[in-house]
């Protein structure tokens, strides 16, 4: 049996051709797991994705299942620990974003009910699907990401720019970036 045609963005490593099969573009409806692709696209700036998800059973480990409401407790004397955490990318910055993101993270919950709610807002609650024959045609930034990213900036967030809120719209399913050559183009549909 021959391999499905994919995005060729996941290439052959296992771990990134799972996370392009069973996760990247499904629509998303958990509240920690919000959360937890904050977090993620948060600590993948400057790297690539496959470093991230190489770390993430290690980020859920010290961000308790990726829960804001115990990572928005944390101290400085948290930030220190995880700063000496191998298992993680060890940027001050970063870890500190992760925990203010988490206060910020709550804050969004509690005015707007639901964070999910609140980003599925962006789409009218419905999956765009534009259909972009190649890789190269796909966006890194839209007006969309961009609004979105200024919203979540008042909001308190940060290290949210245009194109992590683009590959957060991406991977959460808000838009269906898989190529249509792709057997996920399809599956991807809210």
């Amino acid at each position: 049996m021959s391999e499905p045609t994919r995005c060729h963005w996941c290439g052959t490593d296992p771990l990134y051709t799972a996370y392009h099969d069973q996760e990247w573009g499904v629509p998303l409806h958990s509240e920690n797991g919000w959360y937890e692709r904050i977090v993620l696209e948060t600590m993948q700036a400057g790297l690539s994705w496959i470093t991230v998800l190489r770390k993430r059973d290690q980020y859920r480990m010290v961000c308790a299942g990726f829960d804001p409401r115990l990572v928005a407790v944390f101290t400085e004397r948290d930030v220190d620990r995880l700063m000496a955490d191998p298992g993680i990318i060890r940027n001050r910055a970063k870890i500190r974003a992760m925990i203010d993101n988490a206060h910020a993270f709550l804050a969004l919950q509690a005015k707007h009910g639901s964070v999910d709610a609140y980003f599925w807002r962006y789409v009218d609650g419905r999956t765009q699907q534009p259909c972009y024959q190649r890789h190269a045609d796909i966006p890194t930034v839209t007006p969309l990401s961009t609004q979105m990213a200024k919203d979540l900036k008042q909001a308190g967030f940060r290290f949210v720019g245009p194109t992590m809120c683009y590959a957060l719209m991406e991977a959460t399913g808000l838009i269906n970036d898989h190529v249509v050559s792709c057997h996920r183009h399809t599956a991807s549909v809210s």
